[in-house]
């Protein structure tokens, strides 16, 4: 069985495979001090570990990569593979620097490339919101970095006294009739369009129709008032995690 982490800012999704199949799936709160002991109690509640004979693991949070090598190596006997340089893709990286391109953009656009092919745009709801794009000749080329959909919200409350934190759901409408629709209001079709918009000018610069698929925890609540999204694959970066695993085994 291969154990897949996304380790994000905000949010950590585990996926478990049984070869290509993922059998089971859970999404935690990221906390950066964690140690490997504590991480080996954690995953000891939610599977198996004596299952586990693999684990990819991609970190935004490098302070979390030792923690995760020392769970491994103390409470698995599993090989544990980081996503990062050097390691195998299958996708050439045309980026000036490839060290800075996170590990979940490299894994969204292997997933992509393989579920939908080239040309495609990933759009990852996260703690930003990513934008990256696989050229038509299924080279990852780069992206957009956005202000993500939660820390934009909580940075409008921060700063205005008399708004208050709204549950992330579809408004009833555009024109909201409460202060709570307004703001949902604001929030559905306002990264709605910023998708488009956005997923507008790639294809421009691209010169392509690229497909474009939405992932990450809020992808369900934006991606159908979007209407340059086609699809939504929640687990896309999971998926590129267990295909570069496969392609380093």
């Amino acid at each position: 069985m291969l154990l897949a982490a996304d380790v994000g800012n905000t949010q950590t999704v585990f996926g478990l495979y049984d070869g290509a199949t993922l059998v089971e799936h859970w999404r935690v709160t990221t906390e950066e001090h964690r140690t490997g002991d504590e991480l080996g109690i954690l995953l000891g509640r939610l599977l198996d570990v004596a299952t586990v004979t693999g684990i990819c693991l991609s970190s935004t949070v490098p302070a979390l990569v030792r923690a995760y090598e020392e769970w491994a190596e103390r409470w698995t006997g599993a090989t544990l593979l980081v996503l990062g340089p050097g390691t195998k893709t299958g996708i050439p990286i045309r980026y000036d620097d490839p060290r800075e391109v996170g590990p979940d953009r490299i894994a969204n656009a292997v997933a992509a490339l393989e579920r939908y092919g080239a040309p495609c745009i990933v759009v990852d709801f996260g703690t930003s919101t990513n934008f990256d794009v696989v050229s038509p000749a299924g080279e990852y080329v780069g992206g957009v970095l956005a202000p993500g959909i939660e820390i934009s919200m909580d940075a409008l409350f921060a700063r205005a006294a008399r708004l208050v934190k709204v549950d992330f759901v579809e408004p009833p409408a555009v024109i909201g009739k409460t202060t709570a629709a307004a703001l949902q209001s604001g929030l559905v079709y306002g990264f709605a369009g910023q998708v488009d918009r956005i997923v507008e000018q790639i294809r421009g610069e691209l010169g392509a129709e690229a497909r474009c698929i939405a992932t990450g925890g809020l992808a369900e609540l934006i991606a159908p008032h979007a209407r340059t999204v086609e699809k939504v694959d929640p687990w896309l970066t999971l998926e590129g995690l267990r295909l570069v695993w496969a392609r380093n085994a």
